[in-house]
């Protein structure tokens, strides 16, 4: 921790603190905003809602910036999009202190889980190929979804796109800022922001206590835990281990489990690895020195930390940006790392099958049980390619047999 604080100021480039609002910029975009959705069906008041977007993103950016310190690598962490998108249906079916309640309980569970080391040895047995395979079908939607975005802003995101190419072209060194900055010019030119309604206002936790209910404890508790590591922390994972960093799983798992745990009274329906937004932080645009990379995790956490003081205010801030500079900004930000995972998924032969399978099925978000597609992807690569390359001990040991010379 000492020498991270040491080299930081070095290793804290533009890039590394503009990755990190971009990171930020996407979590607002979307996640953020089906929380919203969630409270408006529960019918929290204002006081509530601002104290959940308190918890949840004041929560991710003490839990990044400490990851990222203390390993030394860009361990980003974000609050479960399908944990939410279960809320926006579930929560009204509780009461509010029931839901606080479940998310105690979710929390101690991924405690447990971290301390166990089981996660940890059973993603130790995904070949990478899957892995990257899963992580390109992830990274597909914001590339498509750049070029569904010409449809309703054609001047706007055509000329983000140009300003990318010519950037890649005098070989800048992280053209997504350069391509920020000129959609960000253009939307202001066109009149394109809408900011009236944006006062800052700082957030004031609400603290509730919790009741402990069983009906809660199934019918939020165990949803939230699945999703937590089926739709977030095995694909986060993935992020991390196909640009090379082997993450110790379990103490990240850990202490996103403590930090949920003690946010859970303001709001917070639970922490865990980033996905999505993790690709961004963890490309060599955000910092060329992989060692030094961290230091995008780090800014991330900043950010998060600073809107999260404002809480329900930074949403109106983030929703008055047009959604085709987000679309754009989101899919040029991470062409680099779709590229990296789609090479990666078809760089061993034998595995290309179950690869494509992971890619395909992820691509397709299907959700099956309530767990997103991420997570089948990944079982599915895996089984496919168990099958297809799976020898059994007595047919191996004729193979070697036969290849003795005798």
């Amino acid at each position: 921790m000492r020498r991270n604080l040491l080299d930081l100021p070095d290793s804290l480039t533009v890039s590394a603190v503009i990755s990190g609002l971009v990171a930020v910029l996407v979590g607002y975009a979307g996640p953020l905003l089906i929380v919203v959705q969630a409270a408006e069906n529960a019918h929290l008041n204002h006081g509530q809602l601002s104290s959940w977007i308190w918890a949840i993103t004041v929560g991710t950016g003490v839990s990044t910036l400490l990851l990222s310190l203390w390993y030394r690598q860009p361990l980003l962490v974000a609050w479960p999009s399908a944990g939410a998108a279960l809320l926006v249906s579930s929560l009204a079916q509780y009461t509010y202190p029931e839901a606080i309640g479940a998310y105690l309980i979710a929390s101690l569970g991924l405690i447990v889980l971290g301390f166990s080391g089981l996660f940890g040895r059973v993603m130790e047995q995904v070949p990478k190929s899957i892995i990257a395979g899963m992580l390109a079908g992830v990274l597909l939607k914001f590339g498509t979804g750049l070029f569904k975005s010409l449809t309703t802003a054609p001047l706007l995101v055509a000329l983000m796109i140009v300003a990318y190419l010519v950037l890649r072209r005098w070989r800048f060194r992280a053209p997504s800022i350069g391509t920020l900055v000129v959609g960000l010019l253009l939307a202001g030119l066109t009149g394109q922001f809408h900011f009236e309604h944006v006062s800052a206002q700082l957030t004031v936790p609400v603290l509730t206590w919790p009741i402990f209910s069983l009906r809660a404890m199934l019918g939020l508790s165990l949803p939230l835990f699945v999703l937590a590591n089926a739709s977030q922390n095995a694909p986060g994972l993935a992020v991390l281990r196909s640009f090379g960093y082997q993450t110790d799983v379990d103490g990240t798992i850990k202490l996103t489990g403590i930090v949920s745990l003690l946010t859970a009274p303001f709001g917070s329906h639970g922490l865990s690895l980033a996905a999505i937004t993790a690709a961004i932080c963890v490309s060599p645009e955000a910092q060329p020195d992989a060692d030094r990379r961290y230091a995008a995790g780090v800014a991330y956490g900043f950010w998060y930390i600073l809107f999260g003081v404002f809480g329900a205010t930074a949403v109106t801030l983030f929703t008055g940006l047009p959604k085709e500079l987000v679309a754009a900004v989101a899919g040029l930000a991470l062409m680099g790392a779709l590229i990296t995972a789609l090479t990666n998924a078809m760089a061993e032969p034998s595995e290309r099958e179950g690869a494509l399978l992971a890619f395909l099925l992820t691509a397709a978000d299907v959700s099956l049980l309530g767990i997103g597609a991420p997570f089948w992807g990944l079982i599915v690569g895996v089984a496919t390619n168990y099958l297809l390359t799976y020898k059994s001990a007595s047919r191996a040991k004729e193979i070697v047999e036969t290849k003795l010379p005798r």
